[in-house]
């Protein structure tokens, strides 16, 4: 069976997660959490780039305080990322949190982690038990010979078992490494053992080169098999990329419609336009558009309308003339520094042809 279908479904704020539900992309804010106005636009910008829930850091009261006033200029959830002091998830709670997120093995013991237990159940919000590689604990390091998928899966179920004894299971568990074939084996291993929706990604995963790729692979691995039921791709970088990859990958998977597909050729020798560029500014510009079509970006003139006939509209230039092309065929030619304007417009009126 699907993992997906199976999981239960949790509410966190608008959206729910789990029991086949659309899985929902997520980021994580860089901002100061206590500047709330640097935080609010950049919280603005990824919900426009497509971010279904957002994450925020909270090391300080202050930051708690802060949610508050955040909460009331966003329209997506926002999680409070909480590590060691109690005192802050509570704060993080009453000022408007809809999900927590925390590791129940260093909130401060059971009586503290009581507390944020009882917090929750007064409003009602799921926590996020998050397991990371880089924090297992010694005991389970030497149990193993050293950090594994097995390490990781034991640690995140006794977390939460600390949270079901307090009769609480309004819950979501996360288990990330850098490692991402370990992450991957601990999914494997931990998707059959509990019913909980799973969010999932590679922690620390890299620039945004790397970082790509690494998540690319591991989230790809990972959802393919029907594990998962939200995502962050984690990027050292401005978070609005980790949207943009997260989109590519549930599309390319399958997982998601919508949103325009843009192909570009590898360049080569015959190339006669600056074809990285042309192709980066039509990246640009279909982030604009909710259309489910496919863009080819070509840089032939000759072969280019042949090797785009898989999509539905693309264009094509060099040695200053462009072509229009829909379906593989030329339907106009046009100077090559009108090709994306001429782009923009059959885009924006799409539905109407």
């Amino acid at each position: 069976m699907n993992a997906r279908t199976n999981t239960k479904v949790i509410t966190i704020g608008n959206r729910k997660i789990g029991g086949g539900n659309p899985i929902l992309i997520q980021s994580m804010t860089n901002t100061k959490t206590e500047d709330v106005k640097a935080t609010v636009e950049q919280i603005k910008r990824l919900e426009e780039a497509g971010c279904e829930i957002i994450r925020c850091a909270v090391p300080t009261m202050e930051a708690a305080l802060a949610l508050k006033e955040i909460k009331k200029q966003i329209s997506i959830p926002l999680v409070a990322d909480i590590h060691f002091d109690y005192r802050l998830a509570i704060a993080a709670i009453e000022n408007g949190a809809d999900k927590i997120r925390i590791n129940p093995g260093n909130i401060g013991g059971k009586e503290k982690l009581l507390a944020v237990v009882e917090k929750v159940r007064e409003h009602n919000i799921p926590i996020r038990v998050g397991v990371n590689s880089g924090s297992l604990e010694k005991h389970l390091v030497e149990k193993y010979g050293g950090v594994t998928a097995e390490g990781i899966v034991e640690s995140a179920l006794d977390k939460v078992k600390m949270i079901e004894d307090t009769g609480y299971t309004n819950l979501v568990i996360s288990i990330k490494s850098s490692d991402v074939l370990m992450c991957v084996k601990a999914h494997e291993l931990l998707a059959p053992k509990t019913n909980y929706p799973l969010h999932v990604g590679i922690t620390e995963s890299g620039t945004i080169t790397s970082g790509n790729i690494k998540s690319a692979i591991g989230l790809g691995l990972i959802l393919h098999q029907g594990i998962g039921d939200t995502i962050r791709v984690s990027l050292t970088g401005d978070p609005v990329e980790e949207i943009k990859s997260a989109k590519i990958i549930l599309r390319t998977l399958g997982l998601r419609k919508g949103g325009v597909e843009v192909v570009s050729c590898p360049t080569c020798g015959r190339t006669q336009i600056d074809l990285i560029q042309l192709a980066n500014k039509v990246e640009n510009l279909v982030s604009n558009f909710d259309l489910d079509i496919k863009v080819a970006v070509m840089g032939c003139v000759v072969n280019g309308p042949g090797e785009a006939k898989e999509a539905d509209i693309g264009i094509a230039g060099g040695a200053g003339v462009g072509v229009l092309i829909k379906h593989g065929e030329i339907i106009k030619k046009l100077p090559e520094n009108e090709l994306l304007e001429c782009l923009r417009e059959e885009l924006m009126n799409w539905n109407k042809n």
